[in-house]
């Protein structure tokens, strides 16, 4: 009853409204951590910098870095750009873990930023990112931006439709051009690829210690074992909206995309986005095809 009343009401709020609730919530969490939390070691980086797509566990990733722990161990609070007003390109302010940055690689390197810093993206198989936008948008995301006006279209097609719609939206907003632009970049030190799956699956432990490494973060493996097992993706379902909580958990579910892609969505989505899964490093095999079952995702 709880979770539906939370559910509702962020779907009849103003956007305004939530977005002064987040900031006074944002600054009610990180006077905690400054009061309550002892820093045992820092990072040598000034500012870290957590770009992705959208449907890539971002507020997963989000929520992870929240946590007291992180602070403990890097002396870094966290900094959601969206409270606060950011506007591109502006500097961020020091001493501060920056999730989620929305931004293609080339608006990356446009940011204002201190001399010792570290980035990392997340990325996520594409066809996957079709299926997680299409629930999204059809279902469960808060109204914001162009939500209601896709949700509109999308609830009058059928599902096959509906991903049709997606891939040419996604298109369209330029997803599939900035993950293939994160992934073509020059090599560089300061900024690391990582992959959903990888962060979420059965590596994690050992890709969430690769990209703490990353960061500067010296968390003793058993506290990093701890943090993760209470932001397993189980736990998050039901947890209570808060400064460093998933606001909008689904699934995600890898590999999910075979279940909803036929050879006409197939096709779509090759003639959209050309080699880019081989060129990120997944399987291009396309299953036999599926039931049509809808999952949400």
């Amino acid at each position: 009853m709880m979770s539906r009343a939370v559910t509702f009401t962020k779907r009849h709020t103003p956007n305004s409204v939530r977005v002064v609730a987040r900031r006074v919530m944002c600054d009610a969490h990180n006077a905690r951590l400054r009061v309550a939390v002892p820093v045992e070691s820092r990072s040598e980086y000034e500012n870290l910098y957590h770009c992705t797509i959208r449907k890539s566990a971002s507020q997963w990733v989000k929520a992870v870095f929240n946590d007291p722990a992180v602070y403990r161990y890097s002396g870094l609070l966290p900094y959601d750009p969206r409270p606060y007003k950011w506007r591109y390109p502006q500097a961020f302010p020091p001493g501060r873990v920056i999730s989620s940055l929305f931004v293609s690689h080339k608006g990356f390197m446009n940011i204002p930023k201190p001399d010792r810093y570290r980035a990392f993206f997340v990325m996520r198989d594409p066809r996957d990112i079709v299926v997680s936008s299409y629930f999204s948008y059809r279902n469960s995301h808060t109204a914001m931006g162009d939500i209601l006006q896709v949700r509109r279209v999308l609830q009058e097609k059928s599902p096959k439709e509906g991903l049709l719609h997606m891939i040419g939206h996604l298109a369209e907003k330029g997803t599939f051009r900035s993950l293939r632009a994160w992934a073509t970049a020059p090599d560089a030190e300061t900024i690391q690829l990582f992959r959903y799956e990888d962060l979420t699956g059965e590596r994690q432990m050992d890709e969430m210690g690769r990209l703490m490494r990353h960061c500067g973060i010296a968390i003793p493996p058993p506290e990093l074992e701890a943090l993760l097992s209470r932001y397993s993706f189980s736990k998050m379902r039901s947890a209570p909206e808060g400064a460093g909580t998933i606001s909008h958990y689904r699934k995600g579910r890898s590999g999910d995309w075979r279940n909803h892609f036929d050879d006409d969505v197939q096709e779509a989505f090759v003639a959209a986005t050309g080699d880019l899964v081989e060129l990120l490093g997944y399987s291009a095999h396309v299953p036999a095809p599926r039931t049509s079952r809808e999952q949400d995702s």
